[in-house]
Formats: structure tokens, C-alpha cells, sequence
């Protein structure tokens, strides 16, 4: 190495050459995280993307996922949804499609909501949507960056990626092979969760991916008759959390019935989205 070098930005080695993080570093090849960067779609132009994550399944990480979406649809922005809970999709049923996407030379079209959302998911690839994906991870993971980097998404404002819970072989794809802008990690009050968010939330510091806030879901329920709030699953622990880690509390859902009915129906695009406005504005 010659004395102007001072070494790979990226590992701290000597390269091979004195440009400094050059690609020819002899450890890394110069910036180790984004080789690992898949390109997008020509025909795509896909602006930011937010992860949606949780430690756990059965928190709403879907919903939350969807609302979002209608959310910053609603505020007149072109929204896109890649589902990458591949082995358990949910996007299609909260949106109420069932259509079979369809291919070009040029690659995959993504399934339009009622609205205009665009979507992706396994589901709009399979005969039976009620037929189980028996893959592998490596598999698995080559379908979600298959998303990314074969599906004519166009010109979206925001994509928002429906993570499959915990810190697995998907997981770890997303945060190397997308362009990821932030994550909103969603969990539920009770403690067990909380500390399987924290995992959730360590990973993405150890993966360098900016955390834009935390949404506990089923925080609590109002009632209808007297307007007392009770807290159906306890004590909400997420504030701990947050301050534990420097994160901003950007919503508390509460328990709406209608919410689940809309889910179930495929009519998540009617339902009002205000409980949301926190974290969309500081998205």
C-alpha cells in the first residue's frame, strides 16, 4: 500500500491499490454492503422504502403494513406493497384480490388494489391460494428479491415491505438486497413481545438500517358504552423500550372489531386511517 493510502473505508484493511475503499480491496472488494444491493426493475422507479417488521407473528404487523399503505395513499402518494411473508401471506386477503399477476418480456405486473395499490405477493402466483409453499430459506429469499428486481412496479413514492416475522434468512435478504430507507417495528403490549422486539430492533442497529419508529398494536380497548379504555393484554411495555433505545412511540392502536372485519373482507382500504397520522407524517 502506498503511504497515501489509508485503507478500505469499508473494512479497515489495506487495499491492494492506494485508492482508498477502491474495489479491488484484497478482504471486501471496497464496499462489502452494497454489492450485496439487487437492482430494481428497469421499467421501476421505486423512490423509498420502508420495512415493516416484528419480533413475533400474530402481533399485526400485516395490518399495520396495510393501513400504512392506505394511509399514504390517501395523502395522494403512489404507494406499492411487497409481501414478503412468503410462507404466510396476508396482503391479498386484507386487499380482497385474488387475481393471478400476469408476465411480459420485460417481467411481472403487479396486482392493482380497488384504490390503486400496487401489489405483489405469492399468492398471485399460485393456482389454490390455500396450497402451502413448502421452500426452503435460500429459496424463499430468492423469491423476495425476485419481487425487487423482476416485478414492473413503476413510478412508486413509497413501497412498504411486509416482513415475515423474526430475524431469519428473509430478514437478513431485505436488509442486504433492497435499498431499505427505514423500518417500523411493530409489536403488542405484552412483555414477552417487548422482548422479542428488542431483537427485532438490535438487528437492525447491527444492520445499519434506520429505525423510524414503533407501533403497538391491540394497546388497548375503548369501550363503547362507558368510554373507558381497558387494557385487554396488560401493561404496555413499549415506552421502556423506546426510551431503552432511542426510539420514538409513533402510534398506539387500539382493539377496533371493524378493523378486523375490514381485514377479513378484503375492504382494509375503507377503513379510517387516522390513528396512523403520527408516524406517516414523520415518515
Amino acid at each position: 500500500m502506498s503511504e497515501e493510502c489509508n485503507g478500505c473505508s469499508s473494512c479497515g484493511e489495506s487495499c491492494s491499490s492506494c485508492g482508498e475503499g477502491c474495489s479491488s480491496c484484497s478482504s471486501c472488494g471496497g464496499n462489502e454492503q452494497q454489492s450485496l444491493l439487487v437492482e430494481q426493475n428497469v421499467f421501476s422507479n421505486v423512490k423509498k422504502v420502508i420495512a415493516v417488521v416484528s419480533g413475533k407473528g400474530g402481533v399485526g404487523k400485516s395490518l399495520v403494513t396495510s393501513l400504512m399503505s392506505v394511509a399514504m395513499h390517501q395523502k395522494g402518494k403512489k404507494v406499492a406493497v411487497l409481501d414478503a411473508d412468503i410462507t404466510g401471506p396476508s396482503i391479498p386477503k386484507m386487499f380482497g384480490k385474488k387475481d393471478m399477476a400476469k408476465a411480459t418480456e420485460a417481467g411481472i405486473l403487479p396486482v392493482e388494489s380497488q384504490t390503486g395499490i400496487e401489489l405483489m405477493s405469492v399468492n398471485f402466483l399460485l393456482e389454490d391460494e390455500t396450497m402451502p409453499v413448502l421452500w426452503r430459506g435460500p429459496v424463499i429469499s430468492g423469491v423476495v428479491t425476485q419481487f425487487w428486481q423482476d416485478v414492473i412496479w413503476g413510478d412508486i413514492d413509497y413501497m412498504f415491505v411486509d416482513m415475515p416475522p423474526g430475524t431469519g434468512d428473509v430478514a437478513l435478504t431485505v436488509f442486504q438486497s433492497l435499498p431499505i430507507d427505514g423500518i417500523i417495528v411493530v409489536t403488542s403490549p405484552q412483555e414477552l413481545v417487548g422482548m422479542i422486539v428488542e431483537k427485532a430492533v438490535n438487528m437492525a442497529n447491527m444492520m445499519n438500517v434506520p429505525i423510524l419508529g414503533l407501533v403497538e398494536n391491540m394497546s388497548y380497548y375503548k369501550c363503547d358504552d362507558c368510554g373507558k379504555e381497558h387494557k385487554i393484554f396488560g401493561e404496555s411495555h413499549i415506552d421502556e423500550i423506546a426510551k431503552k433505545y432511542n426510539i420514538n412511540v409513533v402510534a398506539k392502536l387500539p382493539i377496533k372489531p371493524e378493523i378486523a372485519s375490514a381485514a377479513d373482507a378484503g375492504t382494509i382500504e375503507k377503513v379510517d386511517t387516522s390513528d396512523l397520522d403520527d408516524i406517516i407524517e414523520s415518515i
